[in-house]
């Protein structure tokens, strides 16, 4: 007999208990997250009605490997300049739902008679919502395109970061058992300079080398490297004293500035999907149902803490930052739920045994229940917000209005405030290169030198190569002029100058003591000083040729920061979308099941995805043709989809060959800013006159960085939204200019 190991054994009753319950639970219209615990609970060690997992340890390896491919893919959709296009609004109202439900989680632990670790855990499980659960509620009920929807994306950003933060907070309070502030001072700060380490030598060197072999990248070869490079950043995480989730957030979000992003998202997801699984499986194994019903109480009222402290937080802080009251309440009572990062949280704790087990599986199931609420809250958060609104004093309302629209109003900084900005960025920078480098030179370039040779001459090898690499940040640290304009425009005023030659003469301290501080390290304090002298004049004397060198440096760096927006400018606009859509010519053959019947019937798009964006028929052009029109033989159709769509559609028209050159057509795929003044500002797409004036159809929508395909003709088309349109350019571009009715001003 064949002996099957324990490990494979396990993954089969895993898999298979998850496949049947998630079947279920999306019959049930439920979330599969749900399923995935339901499961656990039926092959964990508590409930013996089913076969049982033998080897915890090894599936608890497996799920390790989930949270690190849950992290990877949420910083593949992180993106730093995602984050910094958040805005204001969202990140007021992240913190303060954060420091508020920190602060109700550690006053109920402690309400309860809880440890101070299981307090302060508490307060971290109850922190952060569930990305995953919102999203996919979003998506059922179909408002992922309203307004309050890309608020409450921004805050799930700003969100992911703070529970990124939370872990390696939470992981030194409980290595350290007690609440020291210099501690936790230090870990931020070498969090902050590790993570600037790493992205800036991430995208400095990670894009290239995508680029440089791309050629040579097969879907196979390009997943088994970003899964490498994740791992290799989970190694290096560790190393230094992180968690393995922030080393896999790390390499996501590199990879989302390359060229590659959308690609490596699409190859991973399947990765995600299974060790995902995996991992909510193993959350629902360690769920003792004898301890849910010993503390049915305190699930309770947690419960009711995270639904009405989260609705509250939340609203609350959307309304400092600016918020309309309407879309502050239905942000708030989307927002009232816990999820994958609460069970990474909780895990944290049982992990390193600092909280007791019971936590976890009240985390659990707080989650399950405030997963099953999302959707209802998120349903009546508008009548909600319609009853309050009607017994809300008409002053208060005035009051909040003067103050949404006051707070939004944008202030332009000083040139005093841009200089010192940059200043502190540019000197945090370079320090933290150039500190980098120092260490890298100590701990590994001077043991590999000094086994190659003995005496001095390692030292001086070292320090000279050490060196030679520090200059371009050296110098952009003590001499490199920092936003040139605005420092002239303060120069040129009596009152700044002093001011000004002080932090020049700061810089330049800093520079020294950074040289000094290295040199002393490998030699006496003479020897240290005579040869900072000698650089200060070598940085002098070589500034114009360091300056070149470290321009090519920052050149690359911003080149490949920002290629993948380069990419997608690049792009024709007309032959490819957002979602790879492109136009295809198709003839109707007098065969075919579909000549004499109209669109409506045909129902192409409901049925394919595909829309028709032109029907030529004789010397005829028929553009955005209505539904009500009948195809017939001969007609030639203008196809619009994506590759997969149009495909599918081949094989349905029976067409052995199509023509998906597009040439020179009568319609054309364009990409439109929505504007304020424009003829479609704030009306919704049936409004518009998108179809009926411009002839036009929109194919697609992003907003908020989502990309909504074939949108629903009642959504409101808003500021910031890019719109996608097949139709006739001129007249569709005329809907979209900003008509200005300000008459001329005669000098």
């Amino acid at each position: 007999m064949i002996h099957l190991p324990n490990l494979i054994a396990d993954l089969a009753l895993i898999l298979g208990s998850a496949a049947i319950t998630t079947l279920i639970f999306k019959k049930l219209k439920q979330p599969l997250v749900l399923g995935y615990l339901i499961a656990g609970i039926l092959v964990g060690p508590y409930f013996d009605l089913f076969p049982t997992v033998r080897e915890e340890g090894n599936i608890q390896v497996w799920s390790e490997i989930g949270v690190i491919f849950l992290l990877f893919s949420l910083g593949l959709e992180f993106s730093f300049k995602k984050l910094m296009k958040v805005g204001g609004s969202a990140s007021i109202t992240a913190l303060v739902e954060v420091v508020v439900m920190l602060f109700l989680g550690f006053a109920t632990g402690q309400l309860l008679g809880w440890s101070m670790m299981d307090s302060i855990f508490l307060g971290g499980v109850l922190s952060v919502s569930s990305t995953t659960i919102i999203i996919r509620a979003f998506e059922e009920l179909g408002v992922k395109g309203q307004k309050f929807a890309g608020l409450v994306f921004g805050i799930l950003v700003v969100e992911d970061l703070i529970a990124i933060v939370l872990l390696v907070l939470l992981s030194t309070l409980a290595v350290s058992q007690q609440f020291a502030g210099s501690e936790m001072l230090i870990s931020v700060v070498k969090l902050v300079f590790f993570l600037i380490v790493w992205f800036i030598g991430g995208i400095f060197f990670i894009p290239t080398l995508l680029k440089k072999t791309k050629s040579l990248m097969s879907e196979e070869t390009l997943l088994v490297t970003s899964l490498g490079l994740c791992l290799l950043m989970v190694v290096l995480a560790t190393q230094v004293g992180f968690s393995a989730a922030l080393g896999a957030f790390i390499m996501g979000s590199i990879l989302a500035e390359t060229t590659q992003a959308e690609k490596i998202e699409h190859l991973v997801k399947s990765v995600k999907d299974l060790f995902g699984a995996i991992f909510f499986v193993s959350v629902g194994m360690l769920i003792d149902p004898k301890m849910l019903q010993l503390y049915l109480g305190p699930v309770l009222l947690i419960t009711a803490i995270t639904l009405v402290g989260k609705t509250l937080s939340t609203t609350l802080g959307a309304v400092l930052s600016g918020q309309p009251l309407k879309s502050s309440v239905q942000a708030g009572m989307s927002l009232a739920q816990i999820g994958e990062f609460s069970f990474i949280i909780a895990t944290l704790g049982l992990t390193l045994k600092v909280t007791s087990d019971f936590l976890y599986p009240i985390a659990v199931a707080v989650s399950a229940v405030t997963t099953f609420t999302t959707p209802y809250m998120i349903k009546v958060a508008e009548p909600f917000y319609n009853w309050v609104d009607k017994r809300i004093p008409e002053r208060w309302k005035k009051s909040l209005a003067r103050y949404s629209s006051g707070a939004q109003t944008i202030s332009q900084a000083s040139d005093w405030q841009i200089v010192l900005k940059g200043y502190i960025t540019n000197t945090v920078v370079c320090s933290v290169l150039i500190i980098a480098i120092g260490m890298l030179s100590s701990l590994y370039l001077l043991p590999l030198i000094n086994n190659l040779m003995e005496g001095h001459y390692g030292k001086i090898i070292t320090v000279v190569i050490t060196f030679l690499v520090m200059m371009p940040f050296l110098w952009a640290l003590t001499v490199r002029q920092v936003e040139s304009t605005a420092f002239a425009n303060l120069n040129a005023q009596k009152k700044y100058k002093g001011p000004l030659w002080l932090l020049r003469i700061a810089r330049i301290a800093l520079g020294v003591f950074y040289i000094g501080f290295m040199l002393g390290r490998f030699f006496s304090f003479a020897i240290a000083l005579s040869v900072t002298l000698l650089l200060i004049v070598a940085l002098i004397i070589f500034s114009r040729k360091i300056q070149v060198f470290y321009d090519r440096l920052e050149a690359r760096f911003f080149r490949n920061f920002n290629a993948r927006e380069a990419a997608a400018e690049a792009r024709p606009e007309a032959s490819l979308a957002p979602w790879d859509a492109h136009l295809a010519t198709f003839d109707v053959r007098p065969d075919w099941e579909g000549v004499g019947r109209t669109l409506e019937e045909l129902s192409l798009r409901e049925q394919y995805g595909v829309n028709i964006a032109l029907i030529e028929r004789g010397g005829k052009l028929i553009a955005i043709p209505p539904k009500t029109e009948r195809l017939y033989p001969g007609d030639k159709l203008q196809v619009i989809g994506t590759d997969e769509q149009i495909n599918i559609f081949r094989q349905y028209i029976e067409q052995g060959q199509a023509d998906t050159q597009q040439g020179k057509t009568a319609v054309e795929l364009r990409r439109y800013d929505v504007l304020p003044g424009s003829a479609v500002y704030r009306k919704s797409i049936r409004q518009s006159g998108i179809r009926e004036q411009a002839r036009s159809l929109v194919v697609g929508i992003e907003r908020a960085g989502q990309r909504i395909l074939n949108p629903v003709s009642d959504m409101i088309l808003e500021e910031g939204d890019v719109v996608w349109v097949v139709g006739n350019p001129k007249r569709a571009a005329a809907l979209f200019r900003v008509k200005d009715e300000t008459p001329p001003q005669i000098a």
